[in-house]
């Protein structure tokens, strides 16, 4: 029986509208202001892009259907979140951008009921953003999260949180935070870390410098964090103690392909314009998209989006399985991460002068692109994860060979 990769009507259709939506109204905005979202008006911008989403029925597509959303499962949300990347304010317009979309899905899944009215209803409507605040400066937790120094003791009532974060996206205006804290053993010790449900205006939280960095269209920029003597009531845990790495997973492995489905609209705009600029431009006798060369670019640039599709729809297959996918996402995001480098570069040298121009959209698109290779994990940490996995069960194999 042949696989069938088709999606339901009702997808396609909301697949139709986005795209509608993103090419009449977000990407004039995106344009306008240089992909900058802060300087386009911040959460002002996002609150009116947010109720026209709403308004053309293309709000939250992965929100539970109960506080609006459309509920779509990962593969269904692959077409959808990549025609809103196409526009990197597309994101922020339809509420599925990082770090609020991955949160949401974490929250859906374990949240308590209490949480679920407190936290994800408000978020899951716009009502509010959120940050997650896990990574840390050196020697603290960041591509290892084993290292995290962040502590959590236990008070009367819940506990008290001390602790510096550091590139906490969306920090800046966020409503609450998700605060990873050791609760047992020391920095370099497996296990041992809970996750912490805090509003904003916490005594104790402080959101201080913007991390500038080369991508400009996440909202609320990457942010140092302290936490002093944080209290943090005991309903206010999310998850159980101990177990806040377990219940992470839930969130990385989406969360990172909801990032490869959402760029995948930025690469996919940047192909798209360095063709329709070749496919004019004269040069050497005829039009630029004749040449052999110009050619291979265009032919290696559909091959990196379709492959990077492709990996995209197996990982979210495996995930709506109800699977860990830890190989397939890992190989996805890895691989697309590189993919749409080498399409922001091929399409910046098919348009020559223009390319590394503000005249077209391409070099400012490369540089969003970039911290894909880093952000959700480095290439080199996924390769030596998928690489570790391999050879464990090599290991096991021939275990279990010499067992017989």
């Amino acid at each position: 029986m042949p696989i069938d990769l088709r999606h339901d009507p009702a997808v396609v259709e909301l697949v139709e509208k986005t795209e509608r939506f993103v090419r009449d109204y977000v990407l004039p905005l995106e344009d306008a202001n240089g992909g900058d979202i802060t300087a386009a008006g911040g959460d002002d911008l996002r609150r009116e892009m947010n109720a026209k989403a709403k308004a053309e029925g293309i709000f939250a597509p992965h929100a539970p259907v109960e506080f609006g959303g459309h509920g779509l499962d990962m593969a269904d949300r692959a077409p959808v979140f990549e025609a809103a990347g196409y526009s990197t304010f597309g994101p922020v317009a339809l509420h599925i951008g990082a770090p609020d979309e991955g949160n949401i899905h974490m929250l859906e899944r374990i949240a308590s009921e209490e949480q679920r009215h407190k936290y994800l209803a408000p978020l899951a409507t716009g009502e509010v953003r959120s940050a997650f605040a896990m990574t840390e400066p050196a020697p603290g937790a960041g591509s290892d999260p084993n290292a995290l120094r962040t502590q959590a003791v236990r008070v009367d009532g819940g506990w008290k949180i001390n602790g510096e974060k550091h590139f906490i996206t969306g920090a800046e205006g966020a409503g609450f935070f998700i605060i990873m804290a050791r609760t047992a053993g020391s920095p370099g010790d497996r296990g041992g870390a809970t996750m912490f449900l805090a509003p904003a205006g916490t005594a104790g939280i402080t959101v201080g410098r913007h991390i500038n960095t080369i991508d400009k269209a996440m909202i609320g920029g990457h942010c140092e964090v302290t936490f002093d003597d944080v209290f943090v009531p005991d309903e206010d845990i999310l998850g159980e103690v101990d177990e806040g790495y377990r219940y992470a997973q839930v969130r990385l492995g989406p969360a990172r392909m909801t990032h490869v489905m959402r760029w995948l609209g930025a690469a996919k705009r940047c192909h798209d314009v360095a063709v329709d600029y070749v496919s004019r431009r004269e040069g050497f006798g005829g039009r630029l998209g004749d040449l052999g060369m110009i050619q291979q670019m265009i032919a290696d640039n559909e091959i990196d989006l379709a492959a990077s599709r492709a990996l995209l729809l197996k990982a979210c297959h495996e995930l709506d399985l109800g699977n860990h996918a830890s190989d397939e996402t890992s190989i996805a995001k890895t691989f697309a991460g590189e993919a749409y480098s080498r399409i922001a570069d091929r399409s910046i040298q098919m348009c020559g002068g223009l390319g590394v121009s503000a005249d077209l959209p391409i070099a400012r698109l490369s540089q969003e692109l970039r911290p894909f290779r880093v952000y959700d994990g480095p290439s080199e940490v996924h390769r030596w994860a998928i690489a570790r996995r391999a050879v464990g069960r090599a290991k096991k194999a021939q275990a279990a060979a010499g067992a017989k």
